[in-house]
């Protein structure tokens, strides 16, 4: 490793050049398709509006308005809160910092109300037409967006994304995702590509606490960390990705255990997202033949309920169980790096990443722990555009960089250059970036999306890079 003041000149250094070729991107921007946003709005506000009559006849609607009066706001989540948790006396889901009864849209779907479920289809609808339909009319210039990338505004030196924040694209919900990046366009004649780095948070961490077992699943592609984890925590002999109910319960625990666990949820909330989240169990009683989603062989209750398992109680006792040996026995050098990074934080006050940056001031336990993994991991990304960038700009490409969001960089590609532009891609991140950064001790990998000529960002499709 080098001196500190080495590694301070190295991080400013990255940051200067990262600034300066996320100032070409942006002042090249991107094409939007005006005519498209304007006639979406419309059409968002005519749906909305259907369903806003629709729900005001439902019986928890009513009881609210009555409860309420002319102070009544179907949108007010204290209002919903108050009537969901201490009127009607619903047990939550989840809480907040303050202890009361969550209304973010995860803990109102796990709560299994018909008429909250509509409520959250007319909350994401209004959003898309207002957050980022409008942003986009908004910040346009003769039909092309200049988003800012930031790199001075996150405290553990990641980007941000303003007018518009391009990074908050929805990504989740697949018709809030259509919907959105059906209004972003490559130049005439140009295709958008996509590269994104694969699993770079958990690469990068393990560079930090060099846990063996977890090298070990980043080195052997035959193995697959999360198809492990679903077998025990589904309590299954045998699973295979390819079969479509067995790929819901990998991505359930990928999703619902093995990352909330690297950034420090603990087995209870890990328990209720799986089962009642992804499985679609119910929380209260015991469960019945017939309920949850569907399996190879009968639904989800079923099969656990021949397991012994019988309610969400006896199945978070089980998470418990499993969470204990997830830390003390599978990755038990990666629990002793944390217990260790922990421990160096409160002694000095401060802690230094990989590449170079120092993160000072109070943090909580999880952030001490999350910073530097993510920190470093948005590193190898910007290294990677600058580097790109350069050679884009010595070669003259007839494509350009226009974006990135978190762990991938957009660009706007010309057809003749693609297989070039891929093959430059792949060597910059894969081969040069691990040359340039020694302490990457794992290989690292991305997946790349492509988009046909004149078509819009939702229309992509995989690309196998060389």
């Amino acid at each position: 490793m080098m001196n500190p003041s080495a590694m301070t000149l190295q991080a400013y250094k990255l940051f200067h050049e990262g600034v300066l070729a996320f100032a070409r991107a942006e002042q090249l921007g991107m094409r939007i398709d005006v005519e498209y946003c304007e006639r979406k709005k419309k059409q968002l506000t005519r749906k909305i509006t259907g369903l806003e009559k629709e729900l005001q006849k439902a019986k928890l609607i009513q009881h609210w308005r009555h409860y309420y009066g002319k102070k009544f706001n179907m949108y007010s989540n204290w209002q919903l809160a108050h009537i969901l948790y201490d009127v009607k006396k619903i047990t939550p889901v989840s809480t907040t910092v303050t202890g009361k009864g969550s209304t973010n849209d995860e803990a109102l779907s796990q709560l299994g109300i018909p008429e909250l479920d509509s409520l959250l289809e007319i909350r994401k609808l209004i959003k898309v037409r207002d957050t980022y339909l409008d942003a986009f009319l908004r910040e346009q210039v003769n039909g092309i967006l200049h988003p800012f990338f930031n790199l001075s505004t996150v405290r553990t030196y990641r980007s941000s994304s303003s007018n518009p924040n391009f990074q908050n694209i929805p990504k989740r919900d697949k018709e809030a995702m259509k919907i959105c990046r059906r209004a972003i366009l490559p130049r005439p004649g140009h295709q958008l590509l996509e590269i994104d780095y694969s699993g770079i948070e958990v690469r990068i961490a393990a560079c930090y606490h060099k846990d063996p077992n977890m090298i070990k699943y980043i080195k052997d592609p035959t193995t697959d960390m999360h198809l492990d984890m679903a077998k025990e925590l589904f309590l299954l002999q045998f699973m295979d990705k390819k079969i479509p109910e067995h790929k819901v319960l990998r991505d359930a625990v990928k999703n619902g255990f093995v990352f909330p666990q690297f950034y420090g949820d603990y087995y209870k909330n890990c328990a209720i997202n799986m089962a009642c989240g992804w499985g679609k169990l119910p929380k209260e009683g015991e469960w019945k033949a017939g309920q949850g989603i569907s399996m190879p062989t009968g639904t989800l209750s079923d099969h656990f309920i021949s397991m012994k398992i019988k309610s969400l109680h006896q199945y978070t006792e089980y998470v418990r169980k499993v969470e204990e040996d997830f830390w003390n026995n599978r990755f038990k050098v990666y629990q002793k790096w944390k217990n260790k990074w922990w421990v160096e934080y409160q002694r000095k006050g401060y802690l230094d990443m990989l590449t170079g940056f120092r993160c000072k001031g109070v943090m909580r336990k999880n952030e001490v722990l999350n910073t530097p993994i993510q920190g470093s991991a948005f590193h190898c990304l910007l290294w990677s555009f600058i580097e790109i960038d350069k050679i884009m700009m010595k070669e003259k490409w007839k494509s350009r960089l226009i974006g990135q969001i978190h762990d991938a960089i957009v660009i706007d590609t010309h057809p003749s250059e693609l297989e070039y532009v891929a093959k430059i891609v792949k060597q910059v991140t894969c081969h040069d970036l691990p040359k340039a950064w020694p302490w990457i001790i794992v290989p690292l990998d991305v997946e790349a999306d492509i988009c046909e000529v004149d078509q819009s960002w939702n229309k992509k499709f995989n690309y196998k890079l060389i």
